[in-house]
């Protein structure tokens, strides 16, 4: 059987990055036997500054803070307790903003796309498409910034439950498209070809 031929270089084996294309060990509750991971994608990191930024004038305002003496009136001890407290936050707000941001996914396989959305560490939102349920690929890029740094939405439409998928914010958004186009031309092949699995 043919291939689609979606040519992307950038397999990129770093597990931090926001477009992995054809990763080799990316596994998730869901997948079936015999499925392949085409491309897992994930917001652009320059997003991520929205909590870098306050995470380290959040560092640093302990430091800033001691040339102005707010927490004279405490004792000592107490003082030294305050400033663990406000680090340990700090760590904990960055640890949560990195761990959303890490795990908020989009995957395509060969068979569906899955979008796994992590709302905080104990709840999580998992949806996904058959490729042949899809009816309309579209990406937007508006933007200075978006358009400098290559990153936008993705509306994918669907027939099935959930209508609409909308990848935020990711990478390359044109070849997103492009490649879920083309798996759902293949997949529309197969299934007039019988070889659907």
């Amino acid at each position: 059987p043919e291939k689609p031929q979606y040519n992307e270089t950038g397999n990129v084996a770093n597990p931090l990055s926001a477009f992995i294309f054809h990763p080799k060990k990316i596994k998730f509750e869901t997948k079936e036997g015999e499925e392949k991971v085409i491309l897992v994608v994930r917001r652009h990191p320059i997003t991520n500054l929205r909590w870098i930024v306050p995470a380290v004038l959040m560092v640093f305002a302990p430091l800033i803070l001691s040339y102005v003496p707010f927490l004279s009136f405490l004792p000592k001890n107490f003082q030294i307790v305050t400033v663990l407290l406000w680090y340990l936050g700090t760590f904990a707000f960055t640890l949560l903003s990195f761990i959303t941001w890490y795990f908020n996914v989009h995957i395509v396989t060969d068979e569906r796309i899955i979008d796994i959305d992590y709302f905080n560490l104990v709840y999580k939102e998992v949806s996904d498409a058959n490729l042949d349920k899809i009816q309309d690929v579209t990406y937007k890029m508006g933007g200075v910034a978006r358009t400098m740094m290559n990153f936008g939405d993705v509306v994918i439409q669907t027939a099935s439950e959930v209508p609409n998928f909308t990848f935020e914010a990711v990478p390359k958004p044109d070849k997103i498209a492009k490649i879920l186009q083309e798996l759902t031309v293949e997949e529309q092949k197969e299934a007039m070809e019988g070889r659907i699995r």
